[in-house]
C-alpha cells in the first residue's frame, strides 16, 4: 500500500466472517459454472439432488453456502442437466465463485438463509412512508451482502423511483452507500474529480482533463466506470490506450508518482451496494434523481476526492431536458454534498449533440489523442469542453484566482505538458501502442447522408448511441460511428452525416435496420436549431 494513502476497510461483510453460531448444513463439492450473472450471486443445484431434497430448498430461494470459514449469499437454481452440476455438486456462478475464493472441487455446505433484517423497511417504503437514516443502513448492508434476490432489489428501486425520495433521505442512503465500501484517504487536503451525469455520446472530457489538472499538480486519482447502455465508458475507451484493470496497489503508485489516473473502478470496492443496484437500474432504465445523487456522490467521497466538479448537460434528448429541472438537479447534488463534506461545483452544459466527432472505444481515443497532440482535427467542442471543465477544476488551487483557471488549462494543453503526462499515465498503467493516426477502426463501413438540402436542426443523442451499439460498440473496439455534421451545419442532399463502422456483417446490419428507421438527424432551417442554455 503507497505510503501516501489509507484504506478505511470494508464493514464486516458475509464473505469476511461467519456467526459463532453453526447453522445446519449439508457438504457439496463446489463446480465453477461460466455463467455471469451480472452482480448477482447464483447457485446451481441439481434437481435429484439429496440435499436440495432433504433441505426442502425451491428455486429463487436464498441459500447460504460456506467453505474455509468464508460464507456467501446466493439465489438457487434448479437444473436438470448433469453436464451443468452434478448430484453431489453445487454450482456457482461466476460472480458467486470469485466471492467464496475456493477452487473446484472444495468441499462446502449449504443451508437455508435467513431473511434479510431490512425486509420491513422495504415494505415500508413500498407503502410509500418515509425511512430513516437506521433504515437505510440495514438495507444497504443486506444489499451489499447479497441478501436481496433480484425481485427484492428491483422493489426497492421502484419504490424509491415512484415515492420520491425527499433530500434527507438521498442523503441518508448516500452516506449508507458510502460506509459500506471502502473509503480512500489520500493524507492530502486537496483531492479533485470530474463527473458528467451521462447521456451524451462521445463526451470523454474526462480523459483530458486528469492529464490537464494533473499536469498543474493537482491530486486527481480517476476511478471510472465501464459502459453499460452507452457506446462507450470512459474506462472502455482508456482501455483501448492502456490497461485499465489493475491492482488496486499498483494504481496507488501510479497516483503517487504521476498525481493522477485513468482506472476501470470494478476492482477498488467503492460503495459495492451502488453496483448491485446499477444492475437492475440500468435494465429498466430507471435513473431517478435521488438514486443518481447517492450513487454519483457516495464513489465520489469513498474513492477520497474532496472537490467535484459536476458536468450537467442540458438538450432535447439528454437525461436533463430544462433549465428548471437542471436547477432542481443540481440543488440536490449541493445539499447532498454539503452534508457529505464535499465541496461541488456544478456546470450545466451543452447537451444537445454528442461531444467530438467519434462515438465508440477507438474512435473516442482518437478524438482525444488529437485534442492532447493539438492536431489540427481535434474536434473543438471536446477541446473547449475540457479545458473549462479542468479551469474549474484548477480555480479549486488556494493559489489560483478564480477566473484564471481556463487560461492555464489552455496553456498546459498547448504546451504539451498535458499530452506528456497522459502518455506518463499510459505507460505506467501499461501501454497498448494505440496510434491514433492510424486508429483499428471496423472495416465494415455504413454512410449515412442527408436526405435533403438544409440545416442540421436536430441530432438525437439517444439514436446515435444505439446505432453505435448495434454496430458493435463497447465490445467491439473499433465499432461506433464517425459523427461528420453537427448542429447548424448547412448540408446538400445526398452529403455524408455520418460513417458508421462494424466488424462484422451481422453488426452492420443491424445498425443499417436502426438508421433506416430514424438516422437520428433532423434537416431543418437555421430557425429550427435548439437553443442551448449553458454556463459556459
Amino acid at each position: 500500500m503507497p505510503a501516501d494513502l489509507t484504506l478505511t476497510p470494508a464493514l464486516s461483510s458475509l464473505a469476511d466472517s461467519a456467526p459463532a453460531s453453526p447453522l445446519p448444513h449439508s457438504a457439496l463439492a463446489v463446480r465453477r459454472v461460466a455463467i455471469d450473472t451480472w452482480r448477482e450471486n447464483v447457485a446451481y443445484l441439481h434437481r435429484d439432488c439429496a440435499v436440495y431434497r432433504a433441505e426442502g430448498f425451491q428455486a429463487l430461494s436464498k441459500i447460504e453456502v460456506r467453505a474455509n470459514g468464508r460464507r456467501i449469499l446466493a439465489t438457487l437454481n434448479v437444473v436438470d442437466d448433469l453436464a451443468i452440476v452434478g448430484c453431489n455438486e453445487l454450482g456457482l456462478s461466476e460472480d458467486a465463485f470469485a466471492q467464496l475464493g475456493v477452487a473446484s472441487g472444495h468441499t462446502v455446505s449449504v443451508a437455508q438463509a435467513e431473511p434479510p433484517e431490512s425486509m420491513g423497511a422495504l415494505f415500508r417504503k413500498l407503502a410509500s412512508e418515509r425511512l430513516t437514516r437506521e433504515d437505510f443502513g440495514a438495507i444497504v448492508r443486506d444489499i451489499a451482502d447479497h441478501r436481496y434476490s433480484k425481485i427484492e432489489l428491483t422493489a426497492f428501486v421502484v419504490a424509491c423511483h415512484r415515492n420520491e425520495l425527499d433530500r434527507e433521505e438521498v442523503f441518508f442512503l448516500t452516506d449508507a452507500m458510502v460506509a459500506i465500501g471502502r473509503r480512500l484517504d489520500w493524507h492530502e487536503p486537496l483531492v479533485v474529480d470530474k463527473h458528467c451525469i451521462g447521456g451524451i455520446p462521445g463526451n470523454r472530457t474526462t480523459m483530458l482533463v486528469v492529464p490537464i489538472v494533473a499536469a498543474h499538480g493537482m491530486l486527481c486519482p480517476k476511478t471510472s466506470s465501464r459502459a453499460i447502455t452507452s457506446p462507450a465508458g470512459t474506462a472502455d475507451t482508456m482501455e483501448v490506450l492502456a490497461h485499465v484493470e489493475l491492482p488496486f496497489d499498483e494504481l496507488g503508485d501510479i497516483v503517487r508518482e504521476h498525481r493522477g489516473c485513468l482506472a476501470w473502478g470494478g476492482t477498488a470496492n467503492l460503495s459495492p451496494a451502488d453496483d448491485v443496484l446499477i444492475s437492475v437500474e440500468r435494465p429498466l432504465s430507471i435513473d431517478s434523481a435521488g438514486q443518481m445523487v447517492a450513487s454519483i456522490l457516495s464513489k465520489k467521497v469513498a474513492a477520497g476526492a474532496t472537490h467535484l466538479v459536476l458536468d450537467i448537460p442540458i438538450g432535447p434528448t439528454a437525461k436533463v431536458r430544462s433549465m428548471p429541472e437542471a436547477q432542481r438537479l443540481r440543488r440536490l447534488f449541493e445539499y447532498v454534498a454539503r452534508r457529505m463534506g464535499l465541496s461541488l461545483d456544478v456546470v450545466i452544459t451543452d447537451g444537445r449533440q454528442p461531444v467530438g466527432n467519434g462515438v465508440g472505444p477507438v474512435l473516442e481515443a482518437r478524438d482525444v489523442m488529437r485534442v492532447l497532440q493539438n492536431d489540427p482535427r481535434a474536434p473543438d467542442d471536446l477541446r473547449q469542453k475540457s479545458l473549462r471543465l479542468a479551469g474549474r477544476l484548477i480555480e479549486c488551487d488556494p493559489d489560483v484566482r478564480g477566473g484564471d483557471g481556463y487560461a492555464i488549462a489552455r496553456d498546459i494543453l498547448d504546451s504539451g505538458r498535458a499530452l506528456a503526462r497522459m502518455n506518463a499515465i499510459i505507460a505506467a498503467q501499461g501501454s497498448k501502442g494505440f496510434d491514433h493516426n492510424h486508429p483499428a477502426l471496423g472495416a465494415l463501413t455504413l454512410d449515412v447522408v442527408a436526405p435533403a438540402a438544409g440545416v442540421v436542426a436536430g441530432i438525437d443523442n439517444y439514436q446515435i448511441a444505439r446505432v453505435a451499439r448495434l454496430a458493435g460498440a463497447p465490445k467491439v473496439q473499433g465499432a461506433g460511428v464517425d459523427v461528420l455534421c453537427k448542429l447548424g451545419a448547412t448540408v446538400s442532399a445526398g452529403q455524408l452525416l455520418y460513417r458508421v463502422h462494424a466488424s462484422y456483417p451481422a453488426d452492420l446490419e443491424f445498425a443499417r435496420q436502426a438508421c433506416l428507421r430514424d438516422t437520428g438527424y433532423t434537416i431543418g432551417t437555421a430557425a429550427d436549431v435548439p437553443s442551448a442554455f449553458v454556463e459556459f
